[in-house]
């Protein structure tokens, strides 16, 4: 797949860059946060060798996509109408999505607002949750965390901006690394380490481990977000509370097969966070690889095709 080559569609509104790769059974693969297509780099030959069609847009505010500046229009429900849209203009009737980080919060709800979209779902490190109770995420994050979680931080325009955007270069150079911290020792961090500051982002501080990009992968990254900035990505974080109150009333179990893929280590998730998934998700398949971090599919990418291909045969092959 030439990640140079997008092809672009217009959806909901916008007009969406992706890329389309394959026959057979469709596969939305949906980057998270600050991400690309590209993020899926390893995982496409292995989902094209599996017989399926790889289908990997870069989403609403991010690479060659619109971004509108109303941060309440990148709502989940929003986003998933950009992708039936994007559906439709391909003559897809139902795919698969699976996401990564923000990604996977519009493969689970595409069961909520488009179950007849869905194949199956699923997600690297993001686990499936619902708003059932009186609570958004931030404030729950506010409870979890504490008031500098970078969640908080990112409500506020041109904060997240000027940490992640005054150094693009540094910026992805401190992120995109593997494992730091396991999660027995981010959880014995003092508390100022523990809320997860924005400044985790820029290596202030250095949670994470080695690298995971050559020079190359690193300079893709930058190019893109030089060209682009972080504000459309950051306003799905700013569209949090339109989130909640979209998703009240509705009904949460998706009876799909339905595939969910940890990191150990992966600290931006309290412990427990897939406990009791298969409530909400009676076909759900659960995994966690071993001394892993949150940018999974590029750390272990081996690992992650092993399970997702081998889902992708036993549920839709």
């Amino acid at each position: 797949m030439d990640f140079n080559a997008p092809q672009t569609a217009q959806t909901n509104g916008i007009t969406m860059e992706y890329f389309d790769e394959g026959e057979g059974t469709p596969v939305l693969l949906l980057h998270g946060f600050p991400e690309h297509p590209y993020s899926w780099r390893n995982q496409v030959p292995a989902v094209l060798d599996a017989g399926f069609r790889a289908i990997v847009p870069s989403q609403r505010g991010f690479g060659g996509t619109d971004a509108p500046e109303d941060p309440q229009s990148y709502s989940v429900k929003n986003l998933v109408a950009d992708l039936t849209g994007l559906l439709d203009g391909l003559g897809i009737e139902r795919a698969i999505w699976f996401g990564h980080d923000w990604g996977s919060m519009p493969a689970w709800y595409s069961g909520v607002f488009a179950p007849d979209r869905v194949l199956g779902l699923g997600s690297l490190c993001t686990p499936y949750f619902t708003w059932e109770s009186d609570k958004d995420m931030i404030e729950t994050y506010d409870e979890l965390r504490g008031p500098n979680h970078y969640m908080r931080t990112f409500q506020e325009p041109g904060v997240g901006e000027e940490i992640l955007g005054s150094d693009v270069e540094h910026t992805f150079r401190s992120m995109l690394r593997g494992r730091g911290l396991t999660r027995e020792q981010f959880d014995a961090a003092p508390k100022e380490v523990q809320e997860v500051p924005a400044g985790v982002f820029v290596g202030d501080p250095q949670l994470f481990g080695e690298p995971i990009v050559d020079d190359a992968e690193l300079r893709f990254y930058v190019d893109v977000y030089a060209r682009t900035g972080f504000t459309g990505g950051l306003n799905w974080y700013r569209a949090l509370r339109r989130d909640y109150e979209e998703a009240q009333g509705s009904d949460y179990v998706i009876n799909r097969p339905a595939l969910m893929i940890s990191a150990e280590d992966d600290w931006f998730f309290p412990a427990g966070s897939t406990d009791g998934l298969d409530a909400l998700l009676p076909q759900i398949e659960t995994h966690e690889i071993p001394d892993a971090g949150h940018w999974l599919q590029q750390e272990k990418p081996a690992e992650v095709n092993a399970l997702l291909t081998a889902w992708l045969r036993r549920s839709f092959g």
